[in-house]
């Protein structure tokens, strides 16, 4: 299974290849610094004299003209009936006899050295699998033998000529005629039978990662074919790829904390993207009617098994098309995706069975509160805001989070008291009172509609304390609150709620999508909306993008979009526990 990679194993050898360990390890006189250095020493002395015997230690003028793998699947089928039964190999008077006497050159890195004397094994790995070289004094070249054997050590990049042959106990091997280190290590391999156990400095030193572990570098081939698949799928439906902008003028795209840069020859300051939604949007305005990108967004955010501040994303749009259309096509990718990843549809995540198969259940947020969350009233969280600060505070919802959303809508009305409104609401006698304080300002507004989107926000903060993480099969999450939900169509039977969806896997977020808001002035209220929170104190919000409502009134067809996380999507089908996991070189404190 590709998701028990590295689980348990022997932590000391794979710190004293660091040189990390400062505690003296059992059998050794002298500290693993002093170890390491002597060990590196060592090899750069076999670098030298492979120098003095005229072979460069990092030269660049021969390679492999054959894969090991093909090497494999080219004789696999030729394996003797006494292969691994030495004793009848010895019977029958077998020996070392070439398969076609075919000579291949191969190359890869040498993965051990065992054996003294007349014959030395050395397991070699290239991209493609791993297979065993023969070096016997009586057929490898005797300058080879006596000049580049000595100095070889498990690590080295090498590459030999010879035949292919089967040894007596049944492996495959190339019986080598020449041999050449391409590259010569001056660190030594960790333990190859654990590996890097320490998941943070294989995380760091993800070139030894791989270097040594097939199981992490078959999770990022697969993650490749996730890649590509998707492409596939959306050409396939006559969507172009498009590349759109990574640095920002504005916040836009989606409520998150941006990473800010500056521009010095515009003196101008600019934001990574946080999503790239509304340039995508604009090209639907301009007439490409099906987009999609796959690129990286920046969010400034902590670090979790689900959190990376750079990430994967997959973003498409398709005019005349609805949220529920998309659900559809998301059932059809992510089928084909497993087909093509895992074999099937039926795959497991963090040891739970999950069926990938559509059709996928369709569940309200409402009804989620209610039979997940387990709150009986969860209608009525989504219609009063006092009864849904209620229910916010009893579900754990921090209180200052509950003070946030009832302070968004007032804005500047807000007023500079926020500290004392949380001290009040934190205290259960006067929270009522608090609330309808602050409830009380909404006449003023000129949404009819604002207690009822707060209260939908509310009730969104409710889902995900007592509803989301129970969330386990394919799950698609629909009729999001309109607060929550500032670029989604109005749902045209309730103007609290737009039409929306979120897919769920296992507890976890994987795909955003919804029918487009194309109206502008719409649009431009859901701006402002988002203006009157930050001025009420709420961090994450969007500015105010004029841009965007300008071409929205040249005229945007009706459109749905979507945007689905790659590395959740690699996470899931590939059984890793943590998006770290499926990145190949994730951020990390400095060490």
């Amino acid at each position: 299974m590709l998701g028990s990679i590295h689980r348990g194993g022997c932590l000391a050898r794979f710190l004293l290849w660091c040189g990390a360990m400062s505690s003296r390890l059992p059998g050794h006189s002298d500290p693993p610094e002093t170890t390491l250095a002597r060990i590196m020493d060592e090899r750069r002395a076999k670098a030298r004299a492979l120098r003095t015997a005229g072979s460069d230690p990092y030269r660049n003028d021969i390679g492999p003209a054959i894969s090991l793998a093909e090497v494999r699947a080219r004789y696999q089928a030729t394996r003797p009936a006494s292969a691994g039964d030495p004793a009848a190999a010895r019977d029958k008077g077998e020996g070392i006899a070439p398969i076609d006497g075919e000579v291949h050159r191969v190359g890869g890195r040498a993965m051990g050295k065992r054996g003294f004397g007349k014959t030395v094994f050395v397991p070699l790995r290239d991209t493609t699998g791993d297979l065993q070289l023969y070096l016997n004094v009586d057929h490898l070249d005797p300058g080879d033998f006596a000049a580049i054997v000595p100095q070889l050590d498990a690590g080295d990049l090498v590459v030999a000529e010879g035949p292919a042959f089967w040894t007596r106990r049944g492996e495959l091997s190339i019986l080598a005629k020449r041999l050449w280190i391409t590259t010569k290590a001056l660190r030594p391999l960790p333990d190859k039978w654990h590996g890097m156990t320490d998941v943070e400095l294989r995380y760091r030193q993800r070139y030894v990662d791989l270097a040594i572990s097939p199981e992490v570098r078959e999770v990022f081939r697969r993650r490749s074919q996730i890649v590509t698949g998707i492409r596939r799928f959306l050409d396939a439906r006559g969507f172009l790829e498009v590349e759109t902008p990574m640095l920002h003028p504005i916040i836009s795209g989606a409520a998150a904390r941006p990473f800010q840069t500056h521009h010095n020859a515009l003196d101008m300051d600019l934001y990574l993207r946080i999503a790239p939604e509304l340039y995508l949007k604009r090209l639907v305005v301009g007439g490409f009617e099906r987009v999609y990108e796959v690129n990286r967004n920046f969010r400034n955010e902590g670090l979790s098994r689900k959190h990376n501040p750079e990430f994967t994303m997959l973003e498409l749009y398709q005019a005349y098309a609805t949220y529920t259309d998309l659900m559809a096509m998301t059932e059809e990718l992510f089928g084909e995706l497993a087909r093509e990843v895992s074999g099937g549809t039926r795959v497991a995540w963090e040891g739970v069975a999950l069926d990938l198969a559509p059709p996928w259940r369709r569940l309200s947020v409402r009804d989620a509160v209610r039979e997940l969350g387990g709150v009986a009233e969860a209608s009525r969280i989504f219609e009063d805001p006092a009864f849904a600060a209620e229910a916010a505070i009893a579900a754990g919802v921090p209180a200052a989070d509950v003070v946030g959303v009832l302070r968004a809508p007032l804005g500047d009305q807000a007023g500079h008291d926020a500290e004392a409104v949380k001290a009040g609401f934190k205290d259960p006698a006067q929270r009522p009172g608090v609330a309808r304080a602050l409830l009380e300002r909404y006449s003023d507004l000129a949404d009819p509609e604002a207690r009822r989107i707060a209260a939908g926000h509310l009730g969104y903060l409710v889902f995900e304390a007592t509803a989301e993480a129970k969330l386990v099969q394919p799950t698609f999450l629909t009729e999001f609150p309109l607060a929550v939900s500032p670029l989604a169509r109005r749902n045209d039977r309730d103007g609290a709620f737009c039409d929306r969806f979120e897919l769920f896997i296992s507890g976890k977020e994987i795909a955003n999508g919804f029918s487009e808001l194309n109206d502008p002035d719409d649009q431009r209220s859901r701006f402002l909306a988002q203006a009157r929170a930050r001025a009420a104190g709420a961090a994450e919000t969007m500015d105010f993008d004029e841009d965007y409502c300008r071409a929205l009134e040249v005229g945007m067809p009706p459109t749905a979009g979507e945007g689905m996380g790659v590395d959740r999507i690699a996470m899931v089908l590939t059984d890793q526990p943590s998006i770290r996991d499926v990145i190949l070189f994730p951020l990390m404190r400095p060490e």
